[in-house]
């Protein structure tokens, strides 16, 4: 989780855990990130101590900020530095300060499909890394409002064929509504196997989440919603797309077979 934690979260989400009394209990997971001077995702250790402002190691952990410093174990000099804030109560904590910053990337598959949504995609991720937890869901949530029709079409190829006419004609009745949520909430339940990974549905979760509203939830939660919004969003096209060039690549290669065997 602590791995994660810094590998992955962006400024001011929090994520909740049980944290030790003192500092030398704290962990010190290796991680891996991209390294500018090998030009790779390499791994990086802990080089420092947690307790090296306080007088001892032993040292309350509680209502803290801690300097993480990581050296990478390939070259021996690219540094990455995070500054950390321990909750009073030791049950959460929170990235203030990341040198170098949190890197706004977007995979490469959905940046191409996203196509001219792109920019909206990308603006909910310079507001995430900000630790901007409204602005990143607002804009994810009207990203996916400009997407769903296209999103739920291309579903159409890899729907079951017990499915097939019951989605077609929930299709048409997303047509009717301009509310992303009541178009997810018509298709949700008819998902292939293929976009249901260990039997989660997640158009079900996104209509969750995308249900909670902006003025009612804290920053703080916005951040925590917006990203797991990115995160289906991202399982869903890249699933799609994957699930579609198998597909592709299946019937290519029974073409070629059938064409071989009937020259002989």
């Amino acid at each position: 989780m602590f791995k994660e934690f810094l590998e992955e979260y962006s400024l001011f989400r929090k994520i909740e855990c049980e944290l030790p009394q003192t500092m030398d209990l704290l962990p010190k997971p290796p991680v891996n990130m991209s390294c500018r001077n090998c030009g790779s995702i390499q791994t990086f250790n802990m080089i420092n101590d947690y307790y090296e402002f306080c007088e001892y190691s032993k040292a309350s952990c509680a209502d803290e900020k801690v300097r993480l410093l990581y050296e990478c174990q390939s070259c021996r000099q690219f540094t990455r530095q995070f500054q950390v804030y321990i909750s009073p109560e030791l049950n959460y904590i929170y990235k203030f300060g990341q040198y170098p910053e949190w890197e706004i990337k977007m995979d490469k598959n959905l940046e191409k499909t996203l196509g001219k949504h792109s920019k909206t995609f990308r603006k909910g991720l310079v507001c995430e890394s900000q630790g901007y937890g409204v602005g990143a869901f607002a804009y994810y949530r009207r990203m996916t409002e400009e997407i769903i029709d296209e999103l739920l079409e291309s579903i159409v190829d890899l729907i079951e064929v017990d499915n097939l006419e019951e989605y077609e004609q929930a299709l048409v009745e997303t047509k009717k509504t301009r509310v992303a949520q009541e178009k997810i909430d018509l298709v949700k339940d008819l998902l292939p196997t293929t976009l249901r990974p260990r039997g989660m549905n997640p158009l079900g979760i996104l209509h969750s989440e995308l249900s909670e509203g902006l003025h009612a939830e804290t920053d703080a939660k916005c951040l925590e919603n917006a990203n797991h919004v990115r995160n289906i969003l991202t399982f869903l096209i890249n699933k799609i797309i994957q699930s579609k060039e198998a597909a592709k690549q299946f019937t290519s290669s029974m073409k070629s077979i059938l064409e071989k065997k009937s020259k002989k």
